[in-house]
């Protein structure tokens, strides 16, 4: 396997059998919050370059469309969601992993018009920018609503 192909994989959990996406934005909550824990600004370091390293390794690949196995980009859009928080918390960190999940599934706006781009931009945009929808989502939430983020 190059390394290009296990960074487009997310470090194998792209080839989870069910659900890859799901299972990449899991261990990328998992890790993000190991991350954020130690510093926010380390997370903030690992998403640019999940974004950077992860739209590299795509583009080296060529692939002819969003093959399920490629899942780097949930992982940069997870990472990027947690920003949103201004705390750890179970709270923030499950409604965070919903939000991306669930901008990521319905493909609202702006990701589903970075979705139809069939190209390595592409397969990274629309997750980038679900997850800074949902990173502004929770910020925003946590500054009209803070009581919820316990």
């Amino acid at each position: 396997m190059t390394s290009a192909r296990l960074i487009a994989a997310g470090l194998g959990t792209g080839f989870a059998p069910i659900a890859p996406g799901t299972v990449a934005s899991l261990a990328a909550l998992l890790t993000g919050v190991a991350l954020f824990a130690l510093s926010p600004w380390l997370l903030l370091v690992a998403a640019v370059a999940a974004t950077v390293g992860g739209y590299a390794a795509i583009v080296r690949l060529n692939p002819d469309g969003d093959h399920g196995w490629i899942v780097i980009d949930e992982v940069a859009g997870q990472w990027l969601t947690l920003l949103g928080l201004a705390r750890l918390s179970w709270t923030g960190c499950i409604l965070a992993f919903v939000l991306f999940r669930l901008l990521d599934v319905t493909k609202l706006g702006p990701i589903g018009w970075a979705d139809r781009r069939h190209n390595p931009f592409g397969i990274m945009a629309d997750d980038v920018i679900a997850g800074i929808i949902a990173g502004l989502l929770l910020f925003a939430l946590g500054f009209l609503r803070p009581y919820w983020m316990f």
